[in-house]
């Protein structure tokens, strides 16, 4: 009999745009064969499973829903959620208690990666080289002058928890600081602020099973606008991703062995994506994406495409890992 796998996406942030395409492509990439594929939405309104245009209520206590007079139970919840409560362990959290197998990092590692000033500050400890950055909390007060004078111009203002680039802001001159920290407090109520690092942005993604490990290919990014903001994410002619990047064979291994490590220190599961900044020979991290886009031009199936594997034996074998250790 085939196992039920709920593709859980849509949030409570703005990223639920970017969510509802990776969805789509959650949904194309696991094995019609194998699974039975219902795509749940979870927002702060409803929780409903949505199948050919239907929508059918979620029982929350136990994730299951009712269709056509029977009861469709979870087997396995494959998370796309970008943004709370799929990102930052709230969903987990619920899951684990149910006692349903999901795509993703546990509470702690998905708590810890969403908060960026912590994620950083935390792996800092580790040797893994981050930007200086300052933390600023809504409600706080905070000196401008001081904060630019500690980490220089231009610098990067961003929501402390968030994605997709939503509310970032590359500042260059003192007086757009202040518009940048309000608009970043708008997606967030922490803000962080961090020092500009010049060099090449590349990304690498890897998964890991009880039985196996797989890095992918890095990609290189290179924006044409000013930084690889939401523009140049999701409008093809803004960015050109190149996988595997031009960059020399030790220095892609360098940057696929701290991610493995990065992988390991946070307790990991499933697909995830980490973002560095190569600066003068030397990388930095930007930061981890625990739930990372999956839109069939998005990175990580660039990535697949580029080892020369087949997207479908990757999700099947990532979901057939998380059922197994339950």
């Amino acid at each position: 009999m085939k196992k039920n796998i709920g593709i859980v996406y849509g949030g409570y942030s703005s990223e639920i745009v970017v969510s509802e395409k990776s969805k789509e492509g959650v949904f194309s990439f696991i094995n019609e064969e194998k699974y039975n594929r219902y795509p749940i939405l979870i927002t702060e309104e409803k929780w409903c499973a949505v199948v050919d245009g239907t929508e059918y209520p979620i029982d929350k206590n136990d994730f299951s829903f009712q269709m056509n007079g029977s009861e469709v139970s979870i087997d396995c919840a494959y998370i796309t959620i970008h943004g709370t409560p799929g990102e930052d362990g709230l969903l987990q959290g619920y899951l684990k208690m149910l006692g349903i197998p999901h795509s993703t990092c546990d509470v702690e590692a998905a708590a810890i990666s969403f908060n960026k000033f912590t994620c950083n500050t935390y792996l800092k400890g580790f040797g893994v080289a981050v930007a200086d950055s300052v933390l600023l909390r809504k409600g706080h007060s905070y000196n401008a002058p001081d904060i630019i004078k500690q980490l220089g111009l231009p610098l990067f203002v961003k929501p402390n928890a968030g994605g997709s680039s939503f509310g970032v802001s590359k500042v260059k001159e003192g007086k757009e600081l202040v518009p940048a920290i309000e608009k970043a407090f708008s997606e967030s109520s922490e803000v962080i602020i961090e020092q500009f690092i010049s060099g090449m942005e590349v990304t690498c993604g890897l998964y890991k099973t009880l039985e196996n490990e797989v890095r992918f290919p890095v990609t290189e990014v290179v924006s044409k606008n000013e930084f690889f903001d939401f523009e140049a994410k999701y409008t093809a002619n803004k960015v050109e991703e190149i996988t595997p990047a031009r960059i020399e064979d030790k220095v892609r291994d360098r940057i696929q062995s701290i991610s493995s490590l990065i992988y390991d220190i946070l307790g990991c599961k499933g697909i995830v994506r980490v973002d560095y900044i190569i600066s003068d020979n030397k990388i930095f991290l930007l930061e981890v994406n625990t739930t990372p886009g999956m839109t069939v031009t998005s990175f990580i199936p660039q990535q697949i495409a580029a080892a020369g594997l087949n997207i479908k034996d990757v999700f099947t074998e990532i979901i057939e890992d998380q059922i197994a250790r339950k």
